[in-house]
């Protein structure tokens, strides 16, 4: 089976864009003139999804507001000419099918996928974390969907981190992977050339000595609907939040994840630095910004 829906978690307090994101949900910060949202958003109708579940919390009404229709705002930009403007404004609507579920309370990762079980029902899905923005053609979406029609199973996007830091991120236990789908039966062929290892486990934030891998998760994850009876037999952890991670190691115990190493630049939305990174790269890439940036660039005094 295809995957054909995607959950964008995006219930967060955006606490390192304070005191902005009082008002202003941190999933709609721009990089250049469009919000992280949509960029993930993009990138999940590009890989074939066709409907995306935006997990949300009490207080961030705007996401929806941004991906519902404007009529008036459309009408003016229509009777004055302004054709581009509007169809930036009417882009963002015509990616995917968009609907939202309410996290009500702020109880982990985990716990957020499981609010979208009933949108989501019973068929694989991608979840995308919104932060991670990634710049490559194909996307991330596009390019783990081959995976899983090629592996049948799971898949968790990784890419490797220095040693020195991989205390500040989940990794992955690997071993070499074989394609379940190709070669004689009970005999797969190995996999070459994908990036591609077989988990067998995950472990959030290890000391380095006890890592077992520098495979840092990256926030994109093609996963069964089984992993939805995982979380919910999920124990919540030291600060009551149910986390992904956990339930995947449950999902192991009866089926089998891949760990894919994505080609791409990967941008961390996340912080204040991250999101202006990604700023001034895309705006360098852009044929109608690069010139524009470069001079800005070569402006600012550095003293």
């Amino acid at each position: 089976m295809s995957v054909k829906k995607a959950v964008i978690p995006a219930a967060g307090l955006g606490t390192r864009f304070l005191p902005v994101t009082k008002s202003v949900p941190k999933e709609l910060l721009p990089i250049l003139d469009r919000p992280m949202l949509q960029y993930v958003v993009e990138e999940a109708a590009e890989g074939g999804v066709e409907e995306v579940i935006i997990v949300t919390a009490p207080g961030k009404e705007g996401i929806a507001s941004y991906f519902q229709p404007s009529t008036e705002l459309e009408r003016r930009l229509s009777e004055s000419g302004a054709q581009d403007l509007l169809d930036k404004v009417l882009q963002a609507s015509r990616l995917a099918k968009v609907s939202f579920v309410i996290q009500e309370q702020a109880l982990g990762l985990g716990h957020a996928v499981l609010t979208a079980r009933e949108a989501v029902g019973d068929e694989p899905f991608v979840v995308i974390l919104p932060d991670d923005i990634v710049h490559h053609t194909p996307g991330v979406v596009a390019q783990m969907a081959a995976v899983f029609d090629a592996v049948g199973q799971g898949v968790v996007a990784v890419e490797p981190t220095p040693w020195e830091t991989v205390h500040n991120y989940g990794v992955v236990d690997v071993a070499p992977a074989a394609c379940p789908n190709s070669g004689p039966p009970g005999h797969p062929e190995p996999v070459n050339g994908l990036g591609l290892h077989q988990v067998r486990g995950l472990v959030e934030k290890p000391p380095r000595d006890e890592a077992p891998s520098n495979l840092s998760i990256v926030g994109r994850y093609i996963l069964p609907p089984e992993i939805f009876d995982c979380l919910e037999r999920t124990r919540p952890g030291a600060r009551g939040e149910i986390q992904l991670t956990d339930g995947m190691l449950l999902l192991l115990e009866s089926a089998e994840l891949y760990a894919y190493e994505f080609q791409g630049v990967r941008y961390d939305g996340g912080t204040p630095l991250g999101l202006l990174r990604a700023s001034l790269e895309y705006a360098l890439r852009r044929d109608d910004t690069r010139a524009a940036a470069l001079e800005l660039l070569r402006g600012i005094d550095t003293a």
